[in-house]
């Protein structure tokens, strides 16, 4: 096989496939669920423990009547098929002729979310007039839909799916999502392809275009796909491949046991996969026993990507042609990435891989067998090590090109609709907004009759984008519209609100005590990636908060964290032992809600001593549903918890030995500021909003009024100023974006 990797043969696994692939533990029934309604009664009595389990948790009636509906077609024997042929022969000679033609790629692009930029940098990076650019972009992905639609209008080699699926990690609906894209690829006569490639929008190639088609030319009759290369009893067992499951809502729902087919040697590893036409066209067309068999039992398996295409290669005619090699390097760190991060998703527990970053741009460089692309990437994390690989592949960008250290990640659009967005975001963003007019209003003070620079807020925010700088979070960028004061004309600014720092250690850190580097309150903590999902922590009354402390190495030691809500209730105090290695703790205090809004603020202490302090907002609600406030609503989540109690037992005797002395004033204050609606509220939303954010600039979109606001296109902070390694422009003489 190609680059060292040999070809495998496991026909004499076959024999044994019945005895190693079944679970060995029989698992008792139990009864069925109370109070769930069918439109239609089961077709059998429903006793399977896990099937009882999934109906008792599923929200839509659509969704149970399935669960039901194949859990007794599966009691039946109806579902799985019991044995299915092998068409591996088990000797062969394989004589491939290569000829000197390049192959031609169709790279079927699997993308979701907002990182457009980070899309469109990719593209650029494989482009090429002589490949095929298929893109599946995933049901509730529009905005970058929106992109991507506009991307195929300029290239005649580059295609939207017309169809448009809601996939998820582990679900049956990704290998119908391959499935689909390969009988389009193959029906599309004006597209003469060589081989199929899939990539996300989290990789990235490590080897040129030209590097990849010299290699694939070379071995244009091999398949290459990555094996598990585990002992195969064990990687059943795990992947659940010996479990029934069914996709629906959503979620993937585990319903019980079912066996392995008889006759065949069942494989998997990775789903990042390179297929020739030759199997592709085996697997969409073919209906013999292996392939019918295979598309029925892997309908109900969680991560069928992973293992249905490596099964049927394998015991097909094609087996020969099988190399274990994807031609991928992938950032694994399973004591990070593995933590049951899906298991909202699916009733299993699943890994992901890590973002690369500019430590293991030397991996890149010293692959031993041949690698192509590598996963995974984000801007948002890191975008310094797509920079590197973008300098290593194709040259560095000029000295001094614009924005090269810069990145901006949409959050919202216009068209996604206020609906989109939580209330905690409209109001955060709407306050932004106002944030901004007020800076501009205060760029004319020394002229207070002129109002040109004066505004009224209109309508809800245009866009939202985050803004990075060589890898830090800098902000939000609010596009938004207002009326201006001295012309009556309706203008549309951009405006940069930034987070004002808001940690400080107390005290001279000793020598015992020199190891905490920083600390946050926010929500949406990725232990993978140590950072919280949710930048500058855009809190509200219903939100569940954590605490994250970053410590370099040293000596064991044991601090007390206490949570103080603003009128100083103090809200949860606990102790954390950090050992000599950590790097990172965080902890999620089990605080009754609602959280009181206001500004809260956090202590660390070591011994009861001080070493640290910082503060964070939960912002009163302007929106509920989307609609401005009304009166009953901010009594029900702006009072604090019901009697003020945040955890079942009360921290009040610490109040003098903290120094947090509770005043009855400021208690009388918040219970005033919980009644609060319309001006009045936004007023005091500005003022707490205004504590911890600052608007660092605003700029005009359009015309304006306002002589001292400067065109947003200027601006080198702003998300309309230009961006050339994201730019997508006309193929040159070499076929390639630059």
């Amino acid at each position: 096989g190609a680059g060292g990797s040999q070809q495998r043969h496991r026909a004499s696994q076959a024999q044994q496939a019945q005895h190693r692939h079944q679970h060995p533990h029989k698992r008792p029934e139990a009864a069925a669920p109370l109070g769930v309604t069918y439109d239609e009664p089961p077709k059998c009595e429903i006793s399977g423990k896990e099937a009882i389990s999934a109906l008792s948790r599923v929200k839509s009636k659509e969704c149970r009547q399935q669960i039901a509906e194949v859990y007794c077609r599966h009691k039946e024997g109806q579902l799985m098929p019991e044995t299915v042929t092998r068409y591996c022969p088990l000797e062969g000679d394989h004589g491939s002729v290569f000829p000197s033609k390049p192959v031609r790629i169709a790279f079927v692009l699997v993308v979701h979310g907002r990182a457009s930029r980070q899309f469109h940098r990719l593209f650029k990076a494989i482009y090429h007039t002589s490949h095929y650019y298929y893109i599946h972009v995933d049901q509730r992905s529009n905005y970058l839909h929106r992109q991507v639609l506009s991307l195929a209008a300029q290239y005649s080699n580059v295609r939207a799916t017309p169809w448009r699926m809601a996939t998820i990690w582990g679900g049956a609906s990704l290998l119908t999502m391959y499935l689909r894209s390969m009988a389009d690829l193959l029906a599309m006569r004006d597209w003469s392809w060589d081989f199929f490639i899939n990539l996300s929008a989290a990789d990235y190639p490590i080897r040129t275009n030209n590097q990849l088609v010299a290699f694939l030319s070379k071995y244009r009759d091999m398949n290459f796909i990555k094996s598990h290369g585990r002992d195969n009893a064990r990687f059943i067992r795990k992947q659940g491949l010996d479990r029934l499951f069914l996709e629906c809502d959503t979620h993937m729902w585990r319903l019980g046991d079912r066996k392995i087919p008889e006759g065949i040697s069942v494989d998997g590893g990775s789903d990042w996969f390179l297929l020739n036409r030759m199997f592709v066209e085996y697997v969409i067309n073919s209906n013999d026993d292996l392939v019918i068999s295979m598309k029925r039992f892997y309908a109900y398996t969680l991560l069928p990507a992973e293992s249905f295409f490596h099964t049927v290669l394998e015991n097909s005619a094609h087996c020969e042609s099988m190399v274990d090699n994807n031609l991928r390097i992938t950032n694994w760190n399973r004591k990070l990435g593995c933590k049951c991060q899906y298991k909202h998703i699916v009733d299993w527990c699943g890994c992901s891989p890590n973002d690369f970053k500019p430590a293991d741009f030397h991996r890149f460089q010293q692959t031993v067998r041949p690698t192509f692309f590598a996963r995974k990437f984000e801007a948002s994390v890191n975008q310094e090590i797509v920079n590197q690989l973008d300098a290593y592949l194709f040259g560095p960008f000029p000295q001094g090109t614009q924005s090269l250290n810069s990145y901006w990640e949409n959050m919202y659009d216009e068209p996604d609709g206020v609906a989109s967005l939580s209330d905690t975001h409209l109001t955060y963003f709407h306050s932004f907004s106002r944030l901004g007019l007020a800076r501009a209003a205060a760029s004319l003070q020394g002229n207070p009759s002129d109002h040109s620079c004066r505004y009224f807020p209109m309508g809800h925010p245009v866009s939202v984008h985050l803004y990075f700088q060589s890898d830090q979070f800098q902000g939000y960028l609010v596009k938004h519209h207002a009326t201006n004061l001295a012309t009556s004309k309706l203008e549309t600014m951009e405006t940069w609100v930034a987070p004002k720092n808001n940690f400080k250690l107390t005290a001279p850190l000793s020598s015992t005590f020199s190891r905490l580097q920083f600390a946050e309150i926010g929500t949406e903590w990725d232990p993978k990636e140590r950072l919280f999902r949710n930048f500058g922590g855009l809190m509200g009354p219903m939100d569940e908060t954590v605490g994250m402390q970053k410590w370099s190495k040293g000596p064991n030691v044991t601090v007390t964290v206490v949570w103080i809500d603003p009128t100083n209730v103090i809200a949860a105090t606990y102790d954390i032992l950090i050992d000599a290695s950590a790097e990172f703790t965080h902890y999620r205090p089990p605080l009754n809600q609602p959280l009181r809004p206001g500004v809260w603020s956090v202590r660390i202490l070591h011994h009861w001593s001080p070493v640290a302090e910082m503060h964070f907002l939960i912002a009163p609600l302007a929106y509920n549903k989307h609609q401005p406030i009304r009166q009953e609503d901010t009594l029900k989540h702006h009072n604090g918890p019901a009697k003020n109690s945040y955890m079942e037992q009360s921290f009040h005797g610490l109040n003098p030995v903290l120094n947090v002395p509770v005043s009855a004033g400021s208690v009388e204050q918040a219970r005033r500021n919980a009644a609060l609606t319309g001006p009045d509220l936004e007023r005091w939303l500005d003022s707490l909003v205004g504590e911890l954010w600052e608007a660092a600039d605003v700029c005009a979109v359009g015309p304006t009024a306002c002589p001292v606001m400067q065109a947003c296109p200027k601006n080198p902070w702003s998300s309309l100023s230009p961006d050339p390694k994201a730019h997508l422009g006309t193929p040159r003489a070499d076929g390639r974006i630059r």
